[in-house]
């Protein structure tokens, strides 16, 4: 996780790049502390879609409801007891 203070370090060094330029020093901070936010937000994303979990409602049919195109709906006769509203 990427700290307050590593950030504000990371906006002061894009505003001093803007306005005077930064040394080799400061570009391998700024380098450096871009990396630790990338990878950081990387980490963050990846946590939140390993915990998704897709939850077909308890009173939907079990077939599909996306012909070959990806459209929803159906060619064929209704299902008696689905409540889906795909139909």
């Amino acid at each position: 996780m990427v700290s307050k203070e590593q950030i504000a370090r990371i906006n002061a060094l894009y505003k001093k790049q803007k306005s005077e330029g930064l040394s080799e020093e400061e570009k391998k901070e700024q380098a450096y502390l871009r990396k630790l936010y990338i990878d950081s937000m990387k980490a963050n994303l990846k946590s939140q879609l390993d915990n998704i979990k897709i939850v077909k409602p308890s009173n939907c049919c079990d077939h599909n409801h996306s012909d070959k195109n990806g459209n929803h709906g159906h060619s064929h006769h209704h299902h008696k007891g689905c409540n889906c509203k795909s139909h």
